[in-house]
């Protein structure tokens, strides 16, 4: 379905209900981590993910498709952020 501003809904979108995958993946996956991560690594990890989700579904909610190109391009910087986090995870 071609997207046409103010008319699909973001969760439409397979981008975002991947990225809602993802979210609930990060979680369970940091559900496994020491306690004493809680504060650390782990909260870090679940809101890069959830931020993810969250600016596809901001920027499918502006009203122009720059607009929404620049918040795809910090879901993206956020994607990248927690894939350093588990790396970083997995070396500690």
């Amino acid at each position: 379905m071609p997207y046409v501003w103010g008319v699909q809904d973001f969760e439409q979108l397979r981008v975002w209900r991947k990225a809602m995958d993802l979210v609930e993946s990060c979680y369970a996956a940091t559900r496994r981590f020491p306690l004493s991560e809680r504060f650390g690594i782990t909260q870090q990890m679940n809101r890069a993910a959830v931020s993810v989700a969250s600016n596809i579904a901001e920027g499918a909610g502006r009203a122009s498709n720059r607009d929404f190109a620049r918040f795809l391009h910090i879901a993206y910087a956020s994607a990248c952020e927690l894939a350093t986090q588990g790396r970083i995870a997995q070396r500690v």
